[in-house]
């Protein structure tokens, strides 16, 4: 029998990212590097990325990329985005087969806008109306799961690791100025393609590395505004938070983490009076929301990334730059892979966000 010290027990998941500030675009190549170096710190039951920028000649229209597990419920899925979208462009998402790569379900993409006649109807935005439509179809249609919705962004993931998810999803071939990687490792949750990183909604997408011990609070808070937890996975609600917080709040980057990751009361009172005010708001109104566990997330948005630690930094993050490019990690040796000169590495504190923008006018 194995003892402790005999036996290397990774702590979960490899996360990695880059985002060019000058919005200059990279392929999926180095980021599919990244996460070599990392590879026990997965298991196989799950890998994926997220892009951005990707689309470019369809960037007006919600791209989705859902999953099938046959033609039936694919029919019946897009009788339904006929009856909500125009569809301009539908295709089968490119593959390559590779061994490593099993059980493959249907992968398809529609470029789609919305009817407006049915926007006026219902007398709802567009993102609201789409994001409906996604939790429709994900909690009403057995074997279709969206599992990326966004404009001119896309995710891609798969059961397997993430090196060999990259290669079958062809990611070298791509160009974005922003991307994000994971690398699974389930301990309490399936392994399978719904459940894998990264989890999207509209431009949101979170690859997570940790284990939310809050989850049952934080999904029956947040399911009560309409979201549904369907993908079998805790990480798929923290996407759902930022949605809520960043979108239909409207709090800003900085506010959603200071819910996410809530400051303790302790820190709180020792801040300036308006700081103290400001924090104390956020932890009295959106108690439900404070994610607990050990996590270190990357969140993907339009123009920009966020990284964040929980407050007592349980799971590892460093960060570098070079040049235009900003780099997030689990580990220094994914960053050195992407960019061998990378600068100013550190670790950023537990609970304060490293958040990262394109510059104005570079998109």
């Amino acid at each position: 029998m194995k003892i402790e010290g005999q036996v290397r027990i990774p702590s979960g998941c490899a996360i990695s990212a880059v985002i060019s500030r000058d919005g200059k675009k990279m392929t999926g190549e180095a980021i599919m590097n990244s996460m070599v170096p990392m590879h026990d710190r997965s298991n196989g039951l799950g890998g994926g990325f997220a892009a951005y920028g990707i689309y470019p000649e369809y960037k007006e229209f919600y791209a989705f990329h859902i999953f099938y597990s046959d033609n039936d419920v694919r029919s019946e899925c897009e009788k339904i985005l006929r009856e909500r979208f125009e569809v301009v462009r539908d295709e089968w998402i490119p593959i390559k087969k590779i061994p490593e790569i099993t059980d493959v379900p249907l992968i398809r993409r529609y470029f789609l806008a919305p009817l407006k006649s049915v926007l006026s109807r219902l007398q709802l935005d567009e993102k609201e109306y789409v994001a409906r439509a996604v939790m429709y179809i994900n909690s009403h249609l057995e074997g279709a799961y969206v599992f990326s919705s966004g404009k001119n962004m896309g995710a891609f993931k798969a059961v397997g690791f993430p090196e060999d998810v990259g290669r079958f999803y062809r990611l070298d071939e791509y160009e974005g100025y922003s991307w994000t990687a994971h690398g699974r490792y389930p301990t309490n949750t399936p392994g399978w393609w719904g459940g894998a990183h990264p989890f999207a909604l509209l431009e949101y997408s979170v690859v997570h590395n940790g284990e939310i011990s809050s989850y049952d609070a934080n999904r029956r808070f947040i399911e009560m505004f309409g979201y549904k937890c369907t993908l079998q996975t805790d990480t798929e609600v923290i996407t759902y938070i930022a949605d809520y917080l960043l979108r239909r709040q409207g709090l800003t980057l900085e506010e959603a983490a200071s819910v996410i990751a809530a400051p303790f009361w302790s820190t709180i009172a020792d801040k300036d009076e308006k700081t103290s005010k400001r924090l104390s708001y956020l932890r009295t109104v959106f108690p439900s929301l404070l994610i607990t566990g050990p996590f270190s997330i990357v969140l993907g948005f339009e123009g920009g990334l966020m990284a964040l630690n929980d407050r007592l930094k349980l799971r590892s993050m460093v960060a570098a730059q070079k040049d235009d490019k900003v780099f997030i990690a689990s580990e220094e040796a994914a960053i050195r892979t992407m960019e061998p000169d990378a600068e100013n590495i550190y670790a950023p504190a537990g609970g304060e966000p490293v958040i990262v923008k394109v510059k104005e006018g570079a998109i």
